[in-house]
């Protein structure tokens, strides 16, 4: 499953335009990558994007898994499970229902309308992790600061809040990376110049991938696999700390 990975890789190298065949060794296309103008732009558009909904998700998703743990409320159960539909809902779904919506309100298209899109599915998936921690801490913890005097919101800030970072932190790691890789939402939800990476790279592939292409498939992978990695630490240091 890895070998195409390892094939992109090595002709991001090559000194060939084309990947024909292997004309030698070059750091070249890599160079000209960050001297793309075209390509800094719209991964300027993809990191406002990615920032913006991951703040506004890492919010709300936790003040929701919270809610959904600690509180009972007629139709808790219907809300839960609409909170996660964006999880099994396919991505051509959200992007279609999202850009109807829009028009039916008359919001014009712009990077913005991009973020409001992300949230919707960035939400889901810092309050699932966000729960999968919160299901594993100590229920009495929060009582116990109330009994000592602690308001609510003091125990909360004090006392939850910190248990549920490694998993609040995990939750946005993983919501930043699918935020950066999604195509679909963004391409039904953009408006004209806000171009996403993925989008600059789709448009581009469709005339023949290039090596410049190559190498910045080969950066992004570096990046997801960087996110992937500090998440999971994250989370095995929460663990030993709980253990502990």
């Amino acid at each position: 499953m890895y070998l195409p990975i390892f094939v992109l890789t090595f002709y991001s190298f090559n000194k060939s335009r084309y990947s024909a065949g292997w004309q030698g060794f070059t750091l070249e296309w890599y160079t000209k990558l960050f001297q793309d103008t075209r390509i800094l732009s719209a991964l300027q558009n993809s990191l406002i994007v990615a920032f913006a909904a991951v703040g506004v998700s890492a919010v709300i998703g936790t003040l929701m898994a919270v809610g959904l743990a600690r509180f009972r409320f007629r139709g808790k159960s219907l809300y839960q499970g609409v909170s996660y539909l964006p999880l099994i809902i396919p991505d051509i779904a959200i992007a279609v229902s999202t850009l109807v919506f829009l028009a039916a309100v008359a919001i014009p298209l712009s990077i913005w309308t991009i973020v409001s899109a992300h949230v919707v599915f960035c939400l889901a998936y810092v309050a699932l992790v966000v729960s999968t921690r919160l299901a594993d801490l100590n229920p009495h913890l929060e009582e116990a600061a109330l009994d000592l005097g602690a308001t609510p919101v003091e125990a909360f800030i004090q006392v939850l809040l910190p248990e549920l970072m490694p998993g609040i932190l995990s939750g946005c790691l993983l919501a930043f990376v699918l935020s950066m890789d999604d195509f679909l939402i963004a391409s039904f939800t953009a408006g004209s110049g806000a171009t996403t990476l993925p989008m600059e790279i789709f448009s581009r592939i469709r005339t023949g991938v290039k090596p410049d292409i190559n190498a910045l498939s080969v950066i992004l992978i570096i990046g997801s696999g960087l996110m992937a990695f500090i998440g999971e630490f994250l989370r095995i240091q929460g663990d030993k700390k709980r253990q502990g």
